[in-house]
């Protein structure tokens, strides 16, 4: 089921403790403003380098908590297939693995070798993260405070706009490629 989200007031860059010049994208001075939700760096799952989320500002995001072993990873598939058939309209999937629901892997070799081997995921998944709780990345908490949704298991859905503001929550029961997933993405898309 998806969860609406009302509009928070953006952060200003005081509020922030950043500089306007400071919240851009590293790809020159048109590229668009990164905004707060994305202002961090995280390790790519395949070689733990290190990854600005800013270069995702002004796409569409799907940010999902994932698992290797858990009744809904097929998900994989259906994430991937919703990335290909959007990503040239500016959505970008996003995988963040997490063991808060102990259905993950310790060691990351396995679970890039799940992700990429057995489900063919091209899109950008991470190293495993806090989803919930006091220990959540502050990626995820800042999603919850907006959606008023915490993921309560694996495959948890955030659509978030091109403009950083997260647009709604949809639990583990919605499939990627469902005609309400869809509907969803294709109105974020369709906003400018």
């Amino acid at each position: 089921m998806a969860h609406a989200v009302t509009a928070a007031t953006p952060a200003t860059p005081a509020a922030t403790g950043t500089t306007p010049e400071a919240t851009r994208s590293p790809k020159g001075p048109k590229a668009p403003v990164c905004p707060p939700l994305l202002q961090h760096t995280l390790p790519r799952l395949q070689d733990e380098k290190p990854q600005p989320l800013c270069q995702y500002a002004g796409k569409v995001l799907l940010i999902v908590n994932t698992a290797s072993y858990c009744g809904f990873t097929s998900q994989f598939e259906g994430l991937e297939a919703l990335n290909a058939a959007y990503a040239a309209r500016g959505l970008v999937v996003m995988g963040f693995p997490s063991n808060d629901f102990r259905q993950e892997d310790a060691d990351a070799r396995k679970t890039a070798d799940i992700c990429f081997n057995t489900y063919g995921v091209k899109f950008p998944m991470f190293t495993s993260v806090a989803v919930r709780g006091p220990q959540a990345h502050p990626l995820f908490a800042a999603l919850a405070r907006s959606t008023g949704q915490t993921p309560s298991w694996n495959f948890n859905k955030y659509l978030v706009g091109r403009d950083g503001t997260p647009l709604a929550h949809f639990g583990s029961n919605t499939g990627p490629t469902s005609a309400t997933m869809k509907a969803a993405v294709e109105k974020a898309l369709a906003a400018r």
